[in-house]
């Protein structure tokens, strides 16, 4: 090893000193929320039957307001985005929502019985040509 590059190692263990000196409080708490926010897993159990004794309540039509998941997000202490997720997965693995409530078009819709057509009469316009049914 020569001597210039022997410099340059002992410069860099000198910043490298320098710098965890200066600011390693700062990477220890960021440590510690990186490793926080990488932490996955189930959700407490007793949040997580909350959020299923919601969804058996309204199966029909699981998706809860802002309101709705705001008061679950308080009870669970579960933020937002844990609350929405678990909604969305639940859907996606579980729901399977009834003939009736699909969203219809319009223009294409035959109503298959008496009690379908009167679901579509009391569904709510999208705004797009589709009727939501099932509120």
């Amino acid at each position: 090893m020569d001597i210039p590059e022997l410099d340059r190692r002992t410069e860099d263990q000198e910043l490298k000193q320098n710098l965890l000196k200066k600011y390693g409080g700062c990477l220890s708490s960021l440590r510690q929320e990186l490793s926080m926010k990488k932490k996955k897993g189930k959700l407490p159990k007793d949040a997580r039957q909350q959020l299923l004794n919601w969804w058996e309540l309204h199966y029909k039509w699981p998706y809860p307001s802002e309101a709705q998941k705001a008061a679950l997000a308080e009870s669970t202490g579960l933020d937002m985005k844990q609350i929405n997720n678990w909604y969305i997965n639940q859907r996606k693995r579980h729901w399977k929502p009834w003939e009736e409530m699909q969203f219809v078009v319009m223009d294409g819709f035959q109503a298959p019985s008496a009690a379908a057509a009167s679901l579509y009469m009391d569904g709510h316009f999208n705004g797009d040509g589709l009727y939501r049914l099932g509120f």
